[in-house]
């Protein structure tokens, strides 16, 4: 008797399973936002990569190492039920809003606009470049599968923004590359470039091939007289269970003859960032990741005090944390990230700027009139 229980017990778990595998399966296959999947010919072509072996990028460090299952369902366990204080706003952020026509007609020193976390427009010799374009309200892909993100408002309407001359995007992962985001701005976009890989994405997506560059690590190339170089960053890809690591991730530096600025994308601390400074740098502007942390991966997410010291390593003349005030992706609160970054940046004596989300940043402006604003939320 006790024999036929257990064998019903186990069909019927198995059954699940199998119902669960081929949900996963049609979910990922036909729902449009897990992006496309790296071709056999492709594969290729990345094995002239230093930074491709048996059928993956990797990085320079032996990192991230990969956890078991039980690890894997332990952190996941762990993340969605722990209630972290103030691990949100306490109200939504209120952005800065800034109007079409200042951006459109602009003519004046390079600056940037922070949408919150990695989203920037840079406007620099004539020239609008967005940097990780993700507009939507969910790092998922599904709105049901993440929460949502601290501004409901945007510092404009993305349909208002005029033409975009180039798009560059450090790594494929939800809270960078978006679906949703790349319809919108796919049209009135001149050029997309992208580390290896993550440019199946955006084809599968309606973007024409020969409107993709994607680049490797120490790659340049130019648009007009700015250039733009691939660097390193210690991190990871994947959209999907079963494609981690077959794009790769990166950092970038912008460079015109005028302003010299590096976005670090993702990234763990490590020794890249004093190669690129030493071939890049100094900076009179450095973007750096700091948040959505936790020493379990502090392999391919800095804390804190580490992007203060990459700041430095880089040569920034000045730095802005980012990866921040935009999602909930750690258990961290939303505040911690900025507080620590500029205490640690005090004793290294490293001049920290934190704009508002949507408020004008001059790469060159010397005065630092920025303010704490994040205590009224």
């Amino acid at each position: 008797m006790f024999k036929k229980i257990l064998k019903k017990v186990m069909v019927a778990i198995l059954s699940i399973i199998g119902v669960l595998v081929l949900l996963y399966l049609l979910f990922t296959n036909y729902y449009p936002s897990f992006g496309g999947d790296i071709s056999k010919e492709q594969q290729k072509i990345y094995q002239l990569s230093e930074n491709y072996k048996d059928g993956k990028f990797k990085n320079i460090n032996d990192v991230p190492k990969d956890m078991s299952l039980p690890q894997t369902l332990s952190l996941a366990y762990k993340f969605f039920t722990t209630k972290v204080p103030n691990g949100r706003p306490k109200i939504d952020l209120k952005p800065q809003h800034i109007d079409a026509s200042n951006i459109t007609n602009y003519k004046g020193k390079t600056r940037l606009i922070w949408f919150g976390h990695s989203t920037f427009l840079l406007q620099i010799k004539g020239k609008n470049i967005l940097i990780d374009p993700m507009f939507g309200k969910v790092a998922a892909p599904h709105p049901l599968l993440g929460s949502k993100r601290f501004n409901e408002e945007s510092p404009i309407d993305i349909d208002k923004l005029p033409s975009i001359d180039a798009v560059l995007f450090s790594h494929d992962h939800y809270d960078h590359l978006d679906y949703e985001s790349v319809l919108k701005i796919k049209e009135k976009t001149q050029h997309f470039y992208t580390p290896l890989g993550v440019g199946v994405h955006l084809q599968a997506w309606g973007v024409p091939k020969e409107k993709i560059t994607e680049m490797d690590w120490w790659q340049e190339t130019v648009l007009d007289d700015i250039k733009l170089v691939c660097a390193p960053a210690q991190h990871f890809s994947g959209r999907k269970m079963n494609n981690g690591q077959s794009t790769l991730w990166s950092s970038w530096v912008i460079s015109s003859t005028t302003d010299n600025i590096y976005f670090s994308g993702d990234s763990g601390y490590a020794e890249h960032f004093k190669e690129i400074g030493e071939k890049y740098g100094p900076f009179d502007l450095a973007l750096m990741e700091c948040g959505q942390y936790n020493q379990q991966w502090s392999d391919i997410h800095m804390m804190p005090e580490e992007t203060a010291q990459a700041g430095v390593d880089v040569r920034a003349k000045k730095m802005m944390p980012i990866h921040w005030a935009g999602f909930k992706l750690a258990l961290h609160e939303w505040t911690d990230p900025i507080v620590r970054v500029k205490a640690k940046a005090k004793e290294l004596n490293l001049n920290v700027i934190s704009p508002e989300i949507g408020q004008e940043i001059i790469v060159k402006d010397t005065v630092n009139n920025y303010t704490d604003w994040w205590k009224n939320f």
